[in-house]
């Protein structure tokens, strides 16, 4: 009973020191993704017990986060501050069950207690989750569930693993990739070291199928496909099962992985402390569980990326969170092999510049959820929403009591649901499918009164794509990149003078008028 104690002490520990760190963007709006779906999706639970969203387009992903949502708020009420609270303390069992991981496969070693501490510290500052850390999406989730399984296997705790790896499926479905993992896993393992397998692991392994099974029975009866909807399939899978496409995914997603946000720091180091010991490791070999762990991870990582590769629409770095833990541990398990003050540069190099990645943005387009430039995102929108919704008391639209506002997705969400935490009454929106010149073709003058237009995508100055054209046309054709048309160009097409614009870190919100055609 001490240990459990234990454990919850510390768990509420990180996750004080979560929301100390969080506590500048704790009562931000919902960002994205979480206004388009995920809060939508929980609302429809929480406040009416609906499994599968109707006040969004349902995607089939499965509950178990909005669930988790829908009970924090039946508890303490429905605000952004209790949904990222929510997430947070998810967040802080990401980290504690990274630190669980590091510490199985560290085992006895005499600094074994400092390298699980590093494992959870290097996790915790890397931008990506960092960012995601308060966020409500699914991925976060998955990499504690992930985790925890992870740990399970390792130690074969085969009911552990069933239930961990089902409540990551559950949290997500792509998660499912964990069974035939597993699979894999045991049967190279039992060969290698020549053991039996209780025909009881097999059940175990299994059940995540069976739970993903039933919960796709149920979405079939429900809505008429096996997931998703026609749109979604189209968006997700058929559209992308491209060869050409496949291979520039996994490029893609190899740099998410291992080198975007500073994330090749550790990588580096890691490879450059496999080299530099590499004769030491040949008299000290590793241990039993440091080579099963390596092939798990090397198993789990394959499997990821080649289904990341394949499938989604969306190239979103954060799908590639559930890697996060064990492969920080495994690069820390070669860096750790190193002369303790090198060790220990290496992981303050990367954590210094993980920090700076919180910051900085990348010199290509990326998705502003990476680092903290979701929040300046937010930030704009607030004030965009907050003047548009002072419109009818100005003079400037003759006293248009609700004017037509266009603009795209998700900004069409913020201004017409008040939940979402950005206007509290909706306003009139005419939604457009984005700010590029194709875009704009369909619209005609006279169909609105006022634009509102943001950066929709991150446009650097010396963006790479604009300095090499073969990258752009790879990004157009297979990616659906499009820049978004010049303002000078909107302006002079449908007559439009500017009421306000608002920057911030390289970002922008503008609102033009449209006046008559002279």
């Amino acid at each position: 009973m001490r240990y459990y104690f234990q454990k919850a002490a510390i768990l509420i520990g990180v996750w004080g020191a979560l929301l100390t760190l969080h506590a500048p963007f704790l009562r931000l709006p919902y960002y994205w993704d979480e206004a388009g779906y995920y809060i939508p999706a929980a609302l429809d639970f929480f406040r009416r017990g609906l499994l599968i969203p109707t006040s969004t387009l349902p995607s089939g992903h499965t509950p178990l986060v909005m669930i988790y949502l829908a009970l924090a708020w039946q508890v303490f009420g429905f605000s952004p501050l209790v949904t990222r609270a929510a997430m947070l303390m998810l967040a802080a069992a990401t980290l504690l069950a990274t630190a669980s991981l590091a510490d199985v496969v560290f085992g006895e070693r005499p600094t074994a207690r400092a390298a699980v501490c590093v494992s959870a510290a290097l996790l915790a500052l890397a931008p990506i989750y960092f960012a995601q850390s308060s966020s409500v999406f699914l991925d976060l989730p998955v990499a504690l569930f992930t985790a925890l399984a992870l740990v399970a296997l390792l130690r074969e705790r085969w009911a552990m693993f069933g239930a961990m790896a089902s409540c990551a499926v559950l949290s997500k479905e792509t998660a499912i990739i964990l069974a035939p993992v597993a699979y894999l896993f045991l049967v190279v393992d039992a060969k290698r070291t020549q053991r039996s397998i209780p025909p009881s692991a097999w059940f175990w392994l299994t059940s995540p199928c069976l739970v993903l099974a039933a919960w796709a029975s149920y979405y079939h009866h429900r809505t008429g496909f096996w997931t998703g909807n026609a749109t979604y399939l189209q968006y997700n899978l058929y559209s992308t099962l491209d060869p050409v496409r496949i291979l520039l995914c996994f490029a893609r997603r190899l740099h998410e992985v291992f080198i975007a946000g500073f994330n090749w720091i550790v990588a580096a180091a890691a490879l450059a402390a496999a080299w530099w010991t590499r004769k030491a490791m040949r008299l000290q070999k590793p241990t039993l569980i440091e080579r099963r762990f390596r092939l798990l991870t090397a198993l789990l990582t394959a499997a990821y990326l080649l289904l990341l590769s394949a499938v989604g629409g969306a190239v979103l770095p954060r799908y590639t969170l559930p890697l996060y833990p064990p492969l920080i541990v495994l690069a820390l398990s070669y860096i750790w092999r190193l002369p303790q003050r090198a060790a220990y540069a290496c992981c303050l190099a990367a954590a210094v510049c993980f920090v700076g990645s919180w910051f900085l943005n990348p010199p290509y387009p990326f998705p502003f959820e990476d680092n903290l430039a979701y929040a300046d995102f937010i930030r704009l929108h607030q004030q965009g929403a907050q003047f548009l919704a002072s419109l009818p008391e100005q003079d400037s639209l003759e006293h248009n009591s609700s004017p037509r506002i266009l603009t795209a997705w998700p900004a069409t969400n913020e201004l017409e649901t008040p939940d979402l935490g950005y206007v509290t009454q909706p306003l009139n929106v005419v939604p457009v499918e984005g700010f590029s010149a194709q875009d704009f073709e369909s619209v005609q003058p006279g169909s609105f009164d006022v634009l509102y237009s943001y950066s929709r995508k991150w446009e650097p100055p010396n963006n790479w794509l604009v300095r090499f054209p073969w990258l752009e046309r790879l990004e157009s054709r297979y990616f659906d990149y499009s820049p978004q048309m010049p303002e000078d160009k909107l302006q002079a097409r449908f007559h439009l003078r500017r009421l306000a614009r608002w920057e911030r870190r390289g970002q922008w919100v503008a609102i033009y008028q449209a006046e008559p055609s002279p």
